[in-house]
């Protein structure tokens, strides 16, 4: 650690200041460049080894930007063949006529269940993350904006189930969060966790996350908000339910393409396979002309173009704070302040948790970073096994809803502002940061002190 490092930590002088960029409304890329070359500056990096470590780390995100790229494509074509707009008007057809108010409430609480239950088994059951966001949710905003749905509300729902089910649901991400990353790690960090039971541990912080949804749903953003239709009707593929057109057959391709590509993610875990078996189905089978594709190719590659870049520009900067060694300087630092407190010590864990995670936007690459020091420093502390686990977990998944370069919500903002009337940071970050974010610090103090 240098003796800049003293003064200033370039983690949180960092992400402070790309999190006030951003709801400044700056665009997050540029925040995400700007807070990078802070980082490097105050870190003791000149200029050549910040830039030579932001490229090192967008490689990492070429992947990630590729697989969401070709999963807008797909998504595109799905439009194109009539699926969604006959899912929302079977929808509309069997619940009744929006105008009536007892109907229309029938029609919310049915969409914002769906999409619950979609986010849900996209982590667990049928695990595609995010995949089904940008096939699902434009074709019902037409719907939505009729009945005039706040959109915050439906980020809020979509993030709650990319988030808290692989927090307590050992199965699909679950799994590989709960046994394969942090029981591992806090094994590796000196604690025997033989017997314990990781989904327990992490029941009361999710709870509170469970808490935040209600507020969302029955209190925050319980209220209508307006937006224009005119911009949804001039998008290719995104039709008013009641006039929608469909053919038996362009459906049954849909629905194979979406089975096939599916099946080929979860086989390969690769969306980009997966992304371009579903569109080769669509033109080996006619229902998308060869001389269309191209078109309908770059028109979906363009909806999730932004997302791609954020999370390459994310990568950047998650490699540029790891360069500067003030990740580790921040987490030890934190050690100073704790004394023999055990309430002091959970909230300053957290606290350094949500900051980390709010800057590389990954809950899973938290938990190596905060496992080595916490471990040690939680069992001198004697807190129990329990206790260990809830804080090292929730500390981990603290910032994942709230980070702007999260998928978690990157992925609802792709669906959601397709007509450009869904702004990032202020309709899904803050949001999200908000109802999730102090509820799970809440509750994952409250767990560290009970366990």
């Amino acid at each position: 650690m240098n003796s800049g490092a003293a003064i200033l930590n370039a983690v949180l002088v960092s992400i402070l200041l790309m999190l006030a960029l951003s709801l400044l409304r700056i665009n997050v890329v540029i925040s995400l460049l700007i807070a990078s070359i802070f980082a490097g500056v105050i870190g003791g990096l000149n200029v050549t080894d910040t830039i030579n470590a932001f490229n090192s780390g967008i490689g990492a995100g070429g992947r990630t930007a590729l697989s969401y790229a070709l999963l807008g494509a797909f998504a595109a074509t799905i439009s194109k063949s009539g699926l969604p707009a006959m899912f929302a008007s079977k929808v509309t057809q069997k619940l009744g006529s929006s105008g009536n108010v007892s109907q229309t409430r029938k029609i919310k609480y049915f969409i914002l269940s769906f999409l619950l239950l979609m986010a849900f088994s996209s982590q667990n059951i049928i695990p595609i993350h995010i995949a089904f966001i940008p096939i699902i949710v434009p074709p019902l905003l037409v719907m939505m904006t009729k009945m005039k749905i706040d959109r915050r509300l439906i980020a809020c729902i979509l993030t709650f189930g990319l988030v808290s089910p692989y927090m307590f649901f050992p199965v699909g991400f679950g799994a590989i969060f709960l046994n394969d990353i942090l029981l591992a790690n806090i094994e590796q960090s000196g604690m025997t966790t033989t017997g314990i039971n990781a989904a327990v541990a992490m029941l009361i912080p999710a709870a509170g996350m469970a808490v935040g949804l209600l507020i969302a749903v029955f209190y925050s953003y319980r209220g209508k908000r307006e937006y224009d239709l005119e911009p949804l009707e001039k998008i290719e593929g995104i039709e008013d339910e009641s006039s929608a057109t469909y053919c038996g057959k362009t459906v049954a391709v849909a629905v194979i393409a979406i089975v096939l590509a599916f099946a080929i993610q979860i086989t390969t875990h690769s969306m980009i396979y997966g992304g371009v078996a579903g569109f080769l189905v669509f033109l080996l089978s006619g229902t998308l002309k060869w001389q269309d594709s191209d078109d309908i190719f770059t028109q979906g590659m363009r909806m999730m173009a932004m997302i791609g870049f954020i999370m390459i520009a994310a990568g950047g900067f998650a490699e540029v704070l790891r360069s500067t060694g003030h990740i580790n300087s921040l987490v030890a630092a934190s050690v100073v302040w704790m004394g023999e407190s055990q309430l002091i010590a959970a909230i300053l864990m957290l606290l350094v948790g949500l900051f980390i995670t709010i800057g590389i936007g990954s809950s899973f690459s938290t938990i190596p970073i905060i496992a080595a020091i916490y471990v040690p420093l939680a069992l001198q502390l004697n807190f129990s096994p329990l206790a260990i686990v809830a804080l090292v977990g929730t500390a981990a998944a603290l910032g994942d809803a709230g980070s702007p370069a999260s998928d978690s919500t990157l992925g609802p903002t792709a669906g959601l502002n397709i007509d450009g009337q869904h702004n990032h940071i202020w309709d899904s970050v803050v949001p999200t940061f908000i109802h999730y974010n102090l509820p799970l610090m809440a509750f994952g103090v409250f767990a560290a002190m009970v366990l």
